[in-house]
């Protein structure tokens, strides 16, 4: 750990917030990462019905756990750049209706 100082910082992850502290460099990785990790739990609990929080964080683990090296970081920048796309998208809609 560097000596910047570390900021406090609040995320969510399947509705239970979480206080945690990070250097100011690495808060919009941990945004992401958290992004991801509650797209995840989503998608579990939309293929697997019936089952516990518990068991869909226990599932996202696993899957996070179980990725290739840099595999989540390249999803993560995937998804970063859809987003972004769509954001165009609709500025383009926005402007060509008006």
């Amino acid at each position: 750990m560097s000596d910047e100082k570390l900021i406090p910082v609040s995320v969510t992850i399947a509705d239970r917030s979480y206080r945690v502290r990070v250097e100011t460099h690495e808060e919009e990785n941990l945004r992401k990462t958290v992004k991801l990790i509650n797209e995840k739990i989503m998608e579990f609990k939309t293929t697997l019905a019936g089952k516990d929080m518990q068991d869909y964080i226990a599932m996202v683990m696993l899957w996070y756990a179980t990725q290739p090296a840099g595999e989540v970081a390249n999803l993560m920048q995937e998804q970063e750049l859809t987003h972004e796309l769509e954001r165009i998208v609709r500025l383009l809609d926005k402007a060509s209706a008006g």
